[in-house]
């Protein structure tokens, strides 16, 4: 496959490639699709110059919307409009037709993963970077307007290169612990690995058809990947992409689940996976020396004891953890002994991964977004801090008793909060409200608001990130003709705006590889 390829995939969105002819009363979108659009998005709609055309992978693009990109085409892309030769019939028929699911779950095994696996370039040897440019204080940015990304350098906030990425990143770009390589994913399950000392793509795999987000092992050796479709968390080489472990998501009793998140927890040499729909929490070691671990425990409530159930050891052993019901969303304290997730909405789950059971359950209510919580340590407690979807509201907990120590008043419904072990301040938008210009600062001494900020108003700002020394806040305008937004982290003055396309994210070499208190995990 030549690297011109990838160009390709990435301009076609949701094409109808060569539909023509008069449209019927009754379209046959089924057929419609075979004849003209799988040539781009394959015959069972899984992809293939064109992204996968399922309502998994689709998410908010269906209906109507999906509709007026046939018609209309689709902008900083090669998709062309069909309005002057389809029918509106014929385009809700394929818009429709897009949207359902499919039958069954596809096969999508180590077979079609390495099948798919391309490499563009290798990687040379090399002491430092081609640029002079601080590599570990550079900024990865997505531009989810026209999918490119951005590399920044952290001290002059200028690009260092622009390039194109998979339709639709999801979950966050992720570096191995030197720094050099950086990891995406697609929403279409595709990673690609990226050198930064060269600006070079190297080589890319598709590891699943609808995924969630990946980790990296803290020896920088594997990468995780989750999977909606299929239920699947595989395990790929860093070095090669190549596969090393499927698999399949499953708990004790055969019931099948999607897996909503994988992390790193680098203190525990492991990968921690979120099981959608089952009852479970996986803990996977990334140490080919590992302990023997526990394939879980089973805590039951009407006996009052909990069973052991011993599992085997080494690289990727796996150890279950059963929880009273299904958990999403994790925020893990600073060691890595405690998790909380998102069980139904207003509850929230405490897990003890030492001991590998359920310790206590929060009330917290208007739904937190726990993987967008921080810690810092407040009056010599270690403290979190986590905004509410449902409400201009942000609870903070004390970390060693769980307690709701304040609730933060914001102007609306936010989703990220960010902030830095360099300053006192911790940054929260409102972006799911009226007031989504607007983002609050607050002084993580006192727990008050004492700032506002409109980088443009009437446009979404969020999504904050500091550079490596916290002296900097950078701030995104979610628009496809935004910017991103550099503050002064302590007089809260704009230093810069570089114009971007949609920068949904930007993640700082440093922090992350660091992982620095104030950013997600």
């Amino acid at each position: 496959m030549k690297r011109s390829c990838l160009s390709d995939w990435i301009a076609v969105a949701l094409t109808a490639c060569a539909l023509a002819g008069p449209a019927s009363a009754e379209p046959d979108a089924a057929k419609l699709f075979a004849d003209n659009c799988a040539e781009c998005h394959g015959a069972d709609r899984l992809g293939r110059l064109g992204p996968a055309l399922l309502p998994e992978n689709l998410g908010r693009l269906t209906g109507a919307r999906a509709a007026a990109v046939i018609a209309d085409g689709r902008a900083a892309t090669q998709m062309p409009g069909f309005a002057g030769k389809l029918g509106s019939d014929d385009i809700a028929a394929l818009a429709t037709y897009i949207a359902s699911p499919l039958p069954s779950v596809p096969a999508w095994g180590p077979v079609e993963i390495e099948a798919s696996r391309v490499v563009y370039a290798f990687a040379p040897e090399l002491d430092r970077p081609r640029f002079d440019a601080d590599p570990m204080n550079l900024f990865v940015v997505v531009e989810a307007g026209d999918h490119h990304a951005t590399i920044l350098d952290g001290d002059r906030f200028e690009p260092l290169t622009r390039f194109q990425t998979r339709f639709a990143l999801h979950g966050g770009p992720k570096f191995t612990p030197d720094g050099r390589y950086v990891f995406f994913m697609s929403r279409d399950g595709w990673v690609s690995k990226y050198d930064l000392w060269t600006l070079t793509m190297l080589s890319e795999v598709r590891a699943g058809i609808n995924a969630r987000n990946i980790a990296i092992s803290r020896d920088g050796k594997h990468i995780a990947v989750a999977n909606y479709l299929p239920h699947t968390l595989v395990m790929l080489s860093t070095d090669d992409l190549k596969v090393e472990k499927v698999f399949e998501a499953e708990d004790r009793k055969g019931n099948s689940s999607r897996v909503s998140a994988v992390y790193q927890a680098p203190t525990r040499n492991s990968f921690i996976a979120a099981l959608k729909d089952v009852p479970e929490i996986w803990e996977i070691a990334t140490d080919p020396n590992a302990p023997p671990v526990y394939s879980g425990f089973v805590h039951s409530h009407e006996k009052g004891m909990i069973e052991a159930l011993a599992s085997s050891q080494g690289l990727f052993a796996l150890r279950r953890i059963e929880v009273p019901e299904p958990l999403d969303d994790f925020f893990f304290d600073p060691p890595y002994r405690n998790l909380i997730g998102s069980a139904r909405e207003g509850r929230a789950i405490v897990v003890n991964l030492t001991v590998g059971r359920d310790i206590k359950q929060l009330d917290l209510p208007s739904l937190p977004h726990l993987g967008s919580g921080i810690s810092w340590t407040l009056n010599g407690r270690p403290v979190m801090a986590t905004p509410l979807l449902k409400e201009g509201k942000i609870s903070v907990l004390d970390l060693q008793d769980w307690s709701l120590i304040k609730v933060i008043d914001t102007p609306g419904p936010g989703y990220f909060m960010r902030s830095h072990e360099n300053t006192p301040y911790a940054w929260a938008d409102s972006m799911m409200s009226a007031k989504k210009d607007t983002l609050s600062i607050i002084d993580k001494r006192t727990l008050e608001v004492v700032r506002s900020v409109t980088p443009e108003p009437g446009k979404t700002a969020a999504h904050v990130e500091f550079d490596r020394d916290g002296r900097h806040a950078l701030v995104s305008i979610w628009d496809d003709r935004g910017a991103l937004v550099v503050y002064d982290a302590a007089t809260f003055v704009e230093v810069k705006r570089i114009p971007m396309s949609r920068p949904s994210g930007k993640y700082n070499v440093w922090n992350k590889i660091t992982f620095s208190d104030g950013t997600s995990h």
